[in-house]
């Protein structure tokens, strides 16, 4: 039994020969030499470079040396690969940092905004000002920010405005809470040295709830106030000077960038001492009571996948912490001769022994 060929269609109308005044042997010619190139690899070449071009490019920006706050940038990427983006391949992220130096954070922005990022998330306070300066058009997302409200980074936390938006650590609220443990784990406490950067956002507004705290404990504050590397140990002895009891760190990115010089300084004046982050008390610090940090910088990564696909950060609420970390450092305890009393111990999440 013979079989029926079936004619090959090219998709040739017959009406396009009306309209544009081509024959089939032009038509034929034309499907030819788009079919070369695309054998050449023409077509294909043309379609990686549109693709390439469309891979979004996320800044990470930091006031402190990236090396010092790997865990946060490794969360961000974690936060990423979880949400299906992959560095170098659908998403590229460009790495800066000012080295604790925040005189460097405006020519960093400023270079960002040339290279035209899609997104800048920021490290911290003063990343989040010095970018919110430089550009009302990209999109910023701050991993952490101690007011983000009180300081006018937004509008309001459930409606940033503007092009910020991202998430809060609740500092002054948790400034007061770390003065209470301290009281807690040292009964005669009366006097507490406040060592922290009043150029940093959100001082005002941290000193201010510890004042209110204190004048409940009955304590009496020492703010010293540390801009620079070199008054970091002058802070420390003007805090023995005047016989402080303790010390409370507040969020600096200077102290950030000197964790050990710190951390050392509180052991050698024997002075118990509560820290702002964990990186402090995994350093060799006392106590740290506040926020999961990298918790935050991994949840960064929605921000950024829900702008990327098309949402504002002006409509993205703040978000708060959803992980706290009270870890108690009992080497660094015995180190000044403290006993942690028992009921304290138990509400840790974490004891380093």
């Amino acid at each position: 039994m013979d079989k029926k060929s079936t004619p090959i269609s090219l998709g040739f109308d017959p009406a396009i020969e009306n309209r544009a005044g081509w024959s089939r042997r032009e038509f034929l010619r034309a499907a030819t030499v788009a079919g070369t190139a695309g054998f050449l690899g023409f077509g294909s070449e043309t379609a990686r470079a549109q693709q390439a071009a469309k891979v979004p490019r996320i800044a990470y920006l930091g006031a402190t040396s990236l090396t010092a706050n790997a865990d946060r940038v490794d969360a961000f990427r974690q936060g990423l690969r979880e949400l299906g983006y992959i560095d170098g391949k659908n998403i590229v992220i460009e790495l800066r940092s000012a080295e604790g130096e925040q005189g460097r954070l405006p020519a960093l922005v400023a270079e960002l905004v040339r290279l035209k990022i899609d997104i800048i998330v920021s490290g911290g306070p003063s990343v989040t000002r010095a970018a919110k300066e430089a550009t009302t058009t990209i999109p910023i997302v701050f991993g952490s920010d101690s007011d983000p409200v009180g300081s006018g980074v937004v509008a309001s936390l459930a409606r940033p405005g503007g092009n910020v938006t991202g998430l809060s650590t609740l500092a002054p609220e948790l400034s007061g809470k770390r003065l209470e443990l301290l009281k807690e784990i040292v009964p005669k406490l009366s006097r507490v040295a406040i060592i922290g950067n009043s150029t940093e956002p959100g001082y005002a507004q941290v000193s201010k709830e510890l004042e209110l705290a204190a004048g409940a404990l009955k304590l009496k504050l020492q703010l010293l106030d540390v801009r620079d590397p070199k008054d970091i140990e002058t802070a420390f002895q003007a805090a023995r000077k005047e016989r402080a009891d303790a010390v409370l760190l507040l969020p600096a990115s200077v102290l950030n960038s000197h964790r050990a010089q710190v951390v050392e300084l509180a052991v050698k004046n024997r002075l118990p001492a509560a820290y702002p982050v964990a990186q402090f008390v995994e350093a060799g610090g006392l106590m740290n009571y506040g926020p999961n940090i990298n918790d935050l910088f991994r949840r960064a990564a929605t921000y950024v996948d829900k702008i990327l696909k098309g949402r504002t950060p002006a409509d993205l609420p703040v978000e708060q912490p959803m992980k706290f970390d009270f870890i108690i450092n009992l080497i660094a305890a015995k180190q000044i001769g403290l006993t942690i009393p028992p009921n304290v111990l138990v509400r840790a999440t974490k004891v380093i022994r």
